[in-house]
């Protein structure tokens, strides 16, 4: 028997588009590694339950990758950067003939996940709202931020129409883009001041606010600009983030505006720490910084583009996750020019 949606890792992003598309009456089953979680999940009793914009619990079928039997139409993948790969190609026996899997991550994971179940059957995505995995069953929603979908060839096609219909159920402003790419290397440029803000103790917007490393945050971002520039990928903005306030060319004034407009959009939230963060302070794990940052790096260097600061903060942040190097609000004065 066919089945409609399948999503594959039902942490923060996962569990809450799963969530919200199963009380709009989808046929959407679970899948984690935390059988905690899962039991949480499919228990009548207990339920899989959202906080925040909203408050309510669902109760779905849910399993670990080990117990799973059947095949999907369509598999939200929504691990971090890092295990796409091996989530792939756990998922891939999973997916339809005809079906597809539309990445919900950050970084560049579309290529990755095309290269074992085809480009054909992937689909990507672009999404900014903030969410954070509190425990078995628990996650909290804190704010709607900018959502984005496509083809990876840029075509726009019927079953991007339909998942455009589907997803408006979570996220009503959701878009969908020819130039997917455009807004998934905004996002990486505007990821790296999330994992600036993660060596340090201050939340997303007091990180932000701070003049005193604002050169430095703008020496990262600036660095993604470039490479993304050396590979012909013009940037977008969102959620008070612009691109090209860290061009060179840029004036103070841009660069002070923008970074007001990211602050403006982050005070609010009732999430005030980074996702890496949380890994790094909170849940004491490895974070995405080689799936994204990493990556980054990879192609500046197939282009000939340096990127010092990039490169800092990454060893940076593997020192944290290896315990060489503490949490604290100066660690960014290091990466000062």
């Amino acid at each position: 028997m066919s089945n409609d949606i399948l999503i594959w890792g039902a942490g923060a992003i996962g569990g809450t588009v799963g969530a919200w598309l199963k009380r709009a009456g989808y046929d959407v089953t679970f899948v984690d590694i935390d059988r905690a979680h899962v039991n949480r999940i499919k228990d009548p009793d207990a339920g899989l339950h959202i906080s925040g914009v909203e408050n309510f619990t669902v109760t779905a079928p849910a399993f670990l990758p080990a117990e799973l039997t059947g095949s999907w139409q369509r598999i939200f993948l929504a691990v971090k950067a890092h295990h796409t790969a091996e989530a792939a190609r756990q998922l891939e026996p999973f997916l339809e003939k005809e079906g597809y899997v539309l990445s919900l991550q950050n970084g560049l994971c579309e290529s990755t996940i095309a290269g074992v179940v085809g480009e054909e059957r992937t689909l990507g995505a672009f999404i900014n709202f903030y969410a954070d995995w509190m425990g078995p069953g628990e996650i909290h929603y804190s704010n709607r931020g900018a959502a984005v979908i496509g083809e990876l060839n840029g075509a726009m096609t019927p079953r991007l129409t339909t998942l455009h219909q589907d997803l408006s159920h979570f996220e009503p402003d959701v878009i969908q883009s020819a130039a997917l790419s455009s807004w998934l290397w905004g996002k990486l440029a505007y990821g790296s001041l999330l994992f600036a803000q993660a060596t340090g103790e201050r939340g997303i917007a007091d990180c932000l606010d701070r003049e005193d490393i604002r050169p430095a945050l703008t020496r990262l971002a600036s660095e993604i600009v470039q490479i993304a520039d050396a590979w012909q990928i013009p940037l977008k903005g969102f959620n008070g983030f612009d691109p090209e306030a860290f061009r060179r060319e840029a004036s103070a004034d841009a660069v002070n505006h923008t970074f007001e407009q990211m602050v403006a959009f982050n005070r609010p939230n009732s999430k005030t720490h980074s996702g890496i963060w949380r890994d790094l302070a909170i849940r004491k794990r490895s974070t995405e910084v080689d799936g994204q940052l990493g990556m980054v790096v990879r192609m500046a260097a197939d282009r000939h583009v340096p990127c010092p600061t990039l490169q800092a903060l990454i060893v940076m942040i593997h020192q944290i996750e290896t315990g060489e190097r503490p949490l604290s609000d100066n660690n960014l004065n290091e990466l000062l020019p």
